[in-house]
């Protein structure tokens, strides 16, 4: 929690009160910063958020000594995939989603034959459903992104042999 004083406001924390209500805030909303001006006051309550990864609780005996090179493979095969000539990278930072709504067909799927310009997937960025075309003829032989994963500028969505 912050507080920066200016010249009309002394440098106390008589506004605790506020700053608790805000804290409540963040904690209601799953917010991880909440920053409010009023009357020359700035008052700036914020939280660190450390994600970790779930672990499945079970894990088949034949898998179990896996999970570690598994992560480090995918790692490893998501820069190797970037470099692939037929990869469609992602034009944008968005969300990406393999239908057209939920519970709807997918635009494709692994083994399907694509034409130029048909659509591959929808990125929404800033609220606009953004259609991706194939960028040329081919089988999709991968999909390497979930329906509804955070994709980057850049980031290697479908390869295309």
């Amino acid at each position: 929690m912050a507080r920066q004083p200016n010249e009309k406001t002394p440098a106390k924390f008589e506004d605790s009160e506020l700053i608790r209500e805000l804290a409540a805030l963040l904690d209601e909303t799953s917010l991880t910063e909440i920053e409010l001006e009023r009357a020359g006051l700035r008052i700036r309550v914020a939280r660190n958020v450390t994600v970790a990864a779930a672990v499945p609780a079970a894990v088949p005996s034949a898998a179990a000594a896996m999970p570690v090179v598994v992560a480090a493979a995918a790692a490893a095969a998501s820069a190797d995939l970037s470099k692939h000539p037929g990869v469609v990278p992602s034009p944008m930072v968005g969300t990406a989603y393999w239908a057209p709504e939920p519970g709807a067909k997918p635009f494709v799927e692994v083994g399907a034959k694509v034409a130029v310009g048909q659509t591959l997937m929808i990125i929404e960025a800033m609220k606009t459903m953004n259609q991706i075309p194939s960028p040329r003829a081919g089988t999709v032989t991968q999909i390497l992104v979930e329906d509804g994963q955070p994709v980057e500028f850049g980031e290697p969505l479908v390869i295309i042999e």
